[in-house]
């Protein structure tokens, strides 16, 4: 089972991904016909497979996801939020920072409400900057123990810069309290 970490909890995972072969999905088989995608499985799809079978996808009775690489661009998704139950953030590398603007984009820009997860090269270290981003599900890689990760939401006690979490920076938000007593 994959250690997922969602709403900063330990979760099972339920959703079944397609991003191993997308070609699958979108060449004819022998038959000559594209085949069916499974009709109640929840499905995490490449955005390729999600752009050439999108209504495809929307009929079926399961819920619908899409998986992006750290070059794809959010905005593809932009006029398909809510028909979105998951966006999937692939970091390929650990070093590899796109993903968090990609976050931030899907939230703010976008106003994609649904889970946001990030899978591939996830540490714990990550996992309270990639909250603040609009992350609220984490696919640990293997080596990462989930159970211990879960600590990683309480390293800081605060933030002084404004985000998706909190979009108000540490001296408003004092001022705020001050002006309230």
């Amino acid at each position: 089972m994959p250690k997922l970490i969602k709403n900063r909890q330990l979760a099972n995972d339920s959703w079944l991904r397609l991003d191993r072969e997308p070609e699958r999905w979108l060449a004819p088989g022998e038959d000559g016909l594209v085949p069916d995608f499974p009709a109640a499985a929840d499905l995490i799809v490449p955005l390729k497979v999600w752009r050439l079978r999108r209504d495809d996808l929307v009929e079926r009775q399961g819920r619908t996801g899409v998986w992006l690489e750290s070059a794809d661009d959010p905005g593809a998704l932009a006029g398909d939020s809510e028909r979105l139950a998951l966006i999937a953030v692939h970091f390929p590398k650990f070093s590899d920072g796109r993903g968090f603007s990609t976050a931030r984009l899907l939230r703010e820009r976008y106003g994609f409400r649904g889970e946001l997860r990030a899978v591939g090269d996830v540490l714990r270290d990550q996992l309270f900057f990639l909250g603040r981003c609009g992350f609220d599900a984490f696919a640990l890689r293997e080596d990462q123990d989930a159970e211990a990760a879960l600590g990683a939401f309480d390293d800081f006690s605060e933030a002084y810069q404004g985000a998706v979490d909190q979009p108000g920076p540490l001296f408003r938000r004092r001022l705020a309290d001050g002006a309230s007593r």
